[in-house]
């Protein structure tokens, strides 16, 4: 739903007795870049164009110049995007729901009880931060469109929410409250550490 007023940063209203918040961030934008608007590759496909503009485009260096100056203002631009989406976002994990709190020009604030969570996987996203998928075991009543970028790629016909470029410790954390908030989430330590994984999080069959 949209949100009008936040009495608490990234929450539609104060929060119940008995519920407390256990987290709160943003993405990191430049997670957000990489993951999201893919800055890598534009770089890349911008340096391609730019040898060949050189080697075989008739316009020698001069054409290889302009064409790294448009890619600094394309990249540029990118990068603004992804700051101003990470800026304009509040993630809350409280120990009933995982709250989500974005969008530049139209925002909107999406409730995710944790007891209809039925799977967590997280994807490293760069150093020390992961983009965390959120499974429901019912239907999620938002499209892809509405709910993007934080929502997982692809999964056009079936949502599923995106907490993107979020820090490993949040990961414990989001563990932590699903098996509290479900006895029938199995926690499976990640291979040779002793640290739950959250990408092997789910309801146990």
């Amino acid at each position: 739903m949209e949100y009008e007023v936040e009495p608490i940063p990234g929450l539609p209203g104060r929060l119940p007795p008995g519920e407390e918040i256990v987290w709160q961030g943003t993405p990191d934008w430049r997670g957000v870049a990489r993951g999201v608007f893919h800055t890598r590759f534009v770089a890349v496909w911008f340096i391609f164009l730019s040898g060949l503009a050189f080697l075989a485009g008739g316009t020698g260096l001069t054409g290889a110049i302009t064409t790294l100056v448009v890619a600094v203002f394309a990249i540029g631009l990118l990068v603004l995007l992804a700051w101003a989406q990470a800026r304009s976002t509040i993630y809350t994990l409280t120990n009933r729901r995982v709250v989500m709190r974005f969008g530049v020009a139209l925002p909107k604030c999406v409730n995710l009880p944790l007891s209809l969570i039925g799977t967590a996987e997280a994807k490293p996203a760069g150093d020390g931060i992961v983009d965390v998928s959120l499974k429901p075991t019912t239907r999620f009543p938002l499209g892809y469109l509405q709910m993007w970028p934080h929502v997982r790629p692809w999964k056009l016909g079936q949502p599923q929410p995106m907490l993107r470029s979020v820090p490993e410790s949040f990961l414990p954390l989001l563990t932590a409250g699903l098996a509290a908030a479900d006895p029938g989430v199995r926690v499976m330590p990640a291979a040779g550490s002793g640290q739950p994984d959250i990408a092997m999080v789910g309801v146990a069959a």
